[in-house]
């Protein structure tokens, strides 16, 4: 190996001079064999300390010429993980890349705006990879690196973790954390992990905010509540709990209940507690789940129903999901006949063993956990009571989670009967202009190999909508307008309202009068030209995704929620994002944001004319716009356009041909 390594010094020296003298047809070719020689000296502390020295003089032979790597400014922290996992040579070059920028941080190179930014994407990039700086990798990363690969990574984040003031990670994940917990997700795994990783690696007994803050999250995993942090061991706590007196059991519930609704996370101690009350002391349940007034008058009309539910569903394995049940209490679910039909329906299937197969896959299937039906009723339970927490996990599947957030708010029998349907039969219809399309007669969707980090509803439905929603697009295709026109309605329900709008052009791919798209979206939607009109059913939008610098990176689907005023008297378009991230940077200083401007948990949002400048795709109703088309003013078209044009819009053929809306 010593000698190997010595080898990968001479040969790097050799081919670092080749790449300087290289011409442009042939640097391509240079920087792949240099790139081989930092495959190699990756592999040892100083082997990376010799590449440091040698960044920037990489850099400016071009070694990064050509790449994604070219230009640091546009760099995406968030892609690194994926990058390093794809192997040599993308991570080879990935590595270069983050040691070119700490060379930069530390006002090596000559280019000062860099130099300020450097530091702040190196903590990005940290903060996304913790697990190889802290040697706590993951079975995921495992399961898709290898060894070589792993070793390489993990010397590049100790290398980096060495020569970065921590401070400003610790910031930044902090910052997080309660971002995340903010909006509320069904799944709470990432958010654990960092809270894990924050006490495991960072002093957080200061008397700081950001102490203060991260501590809420620390303890309502760890200690929510004085019994739980004397007894911390399970079972010892359970002994505790069995034999405490009314007044120490009321000082657990309302500590537990306080802890969860600040951070929507729940702890293994929090089951404990819930199931040994529901038994012996079910006038605390309330408290334990932290009711407000419509959850407390549901659990007294329903305590019997719902008493059931907890005693067959949560355990030590199976917690989380006694969140979602306060909030389903708190929308007055239960009182609803066909709800509760359903889950009485739902208690007593027998899970098919190919749909338990991913359910036990999502959760782990850890020794000792709760059963497929206990992960299904506990995740509808979750999806039911938080609606806008569900996410696409690392799928290409917004239309799913799109649909299963909307039938949650407005069809939530609908929802448990198709989780029925599917996690029996493992196979779905749904009808497609006077077709039935059966999931396990169609062709594989958007979806190759599931990502199964994800809610437990959507391990059940995701693969079978996914396909459904491919055939309906296929027939859909080659059509005078958008698929979407007819697919939307078919997918998610008479909901949906008859008129499309569309400024992309299929058939010729182009934007055509993005004016009067313009128009007709103001005029269906904005305060002041709908006689303020509020949306009533999520309005399913199409979107032009773009980067930190606006270029285009594709379409997604988003829900519009609705638009409202803020605080500081902005009109904002509420929406909901399944990607799990709902607050990135679109370019143009656009960036939606889940707090402060009067988010709901799971909303992102955005100044209206910021959101109007990525919609390509809406529905809306013609008789109600049409009236209204011609208040819109021009100027306020203009400034979306402006914004369009110069961002996504440069990746398109634009006309002013006139469409009939």
């Amino acid at each position: 190996m010593e000698a190997a390594l010595n080898h990968a010094y001479e040969n790097f020296e050799v081919s670092l001079e080749e790449l300087k003298s290289s011409s442009e047809l042939t640097k391509k070719e240079k920087a792949a064999k240099v790139a081989s020689q930092i495959d190699m000296l990756c592999l040892t502390t100083e082997g990376l300390k010799y590449l440091y020295d040698k960044s920037l003089e990489l850099e400016s032979a071009g070694i990064f010429a050509g790449t994604v790597w070219e230009h640091p400014h546009k760099l995406t922290p968030s892609l690194v993980k994926g990058t390093l996992k794809s192997g040599h040579p993308s991570s080879s070059f990935e590595i270069m890349s983050e040691l070119r920028l700490l060379a930069h941080s530390k006002g090596q190179g000559r280019d000062e705006e860099l130099q300020q930014e450097a530091t702040s994407l190196l903590e990005e990039v940290l903060m996304h990879n913790l697990e190889f700086a802290l040697n706590d990798i993951s079975e995921d990363t495992r399961a898709v690196m290898v060894d070589r690969e792993i070793q390489k990574a993990s010397n590049l984040f100790r290398f980096l973790i060495d020569e970065i003031n921590l401070e400003g990670v610790y910031q930044k994940l902090a910052e997080e954390v309660e971002l995340i917990c903010y909006q509320r997700p069904v799944v709470t795994g990432k958010a654990r992990e960092l809270i894990r990783l924050i006490d495991k690696q960072f002093d957080t007994s200061g008397d700081s905010e950001i102490d203060q803050s991260i501590r809420l999250y620390i303890n309502a995993i760890n200690a929510p509540a004085d019994g739980a942090t004397i007894h911390s061991d399970l079972n010892v706590y359970k002994t505790f709990i069995e034999s405490a007196t009314i007044n120490d059991l009321e000082a657990e519930c309302t500590s537990l209940g306080q802890y969860m609704e600040k951070t929507g996370l729940v702890s293994a101690y929090h089951a404990i507690v819930l199931v040994h009350i529901t038994k012996n002391h079910s006038d605390l349940v309330p408290k334990c789940l932290a009711l407000n007034e419509r959850g407390i008058a549901e659990w007294s009309k329903f305590k019997e129903l719902v008493s059931a539910l907890i005693l067959e569903i949560v355990s030590v394995d199976n917690y989380q999901c006694i969140y979602g049940l306060a909030r389903m209490l708190g929308r007055n679910l239960f009182s609803r006949r066909p709800v509760r039909v359903g889950i009485d329906n739902l208690r007593k299937i027998k899970v098919n063993s190919q749909v338990e197969e991913r359910i036990l896959k999502s959760v782990g299937n850890p020794e000792g956990s709760a059963t497929a039906l206990q992960y299904i009723l506990g995740g509808t339970i979750s999806v039911l009571g938080q609606p806008l927490g569900v996410g696409q996990g690392n799928n290409p599947t917004c239309q799913s989670a799109r649909g299963i957030s909307m039938w949650s708010q407005h069809a939530p029998a609908k929802l448990i009967d198709m989780i029925i349907t599917v996690a029996t039969q493992n196979n779905l219809i749904m009808r497609f202009e006077n077709h039935d399309l059966e999931s396990n007669r169609l062709e594989k969707g958007l979806v190759q190999n599931l990502d199964h980090n994800l809610d437990i509803v959507s391990v059940v439905l995701v693969p079978h909508l996914d396909r459904i929603y491919n055939e309906m697009m296929r027939r859909s295709m080659g059509r005078t307008d958008d698929p979407h026109r007819w697919v939307n309605p078919a997918m998610y329900g008479h909901w949906i309202q008859v008129g499309f709008a569309s400024c992309y052009d299929h058939l010729t791919n182009s934007i055509l009068d993005f004016n009067g798209f313009v128009r007709v979206f103001y005029a269906a939607f904005h305060p002041q030209y709908n006689d303020s009109r509020q949306i009533v059913y999520p309005n399913p939008v199409g979107i032009f995704i773009t980067n930190n610098h606006g270029d285009m990176l594709g379409f997604h689907a988003v829900s519009l929620l609705r638009v409202e005023q803020d605080g500081d008297q902005e009109i904002r378009a509420y929406f909901l994002n399944p990607n799990n991230e709902g607050r990135q940077d679109w370019g143009q200083n656009i960036k939606p944001s889940v707090y402060g401007h009067g988010e709901k948990a799971g909303e992102s949002s955005l100044p209206f004319h910021e959101f109007a400048a990525r919609v390509y795709a809406f529905h809306y109703s013609p008789l109600d716009v049409n009236a209204h088309l011609h208040l819109v003013r021009q100027e306020d078209i203009e400034v979306v356009k402006a914004l369009a044009q110069s961002s996504w819009g440069k990746s398109y053929q634009w006309s002013e041909q006139t469409k009939l809306w």
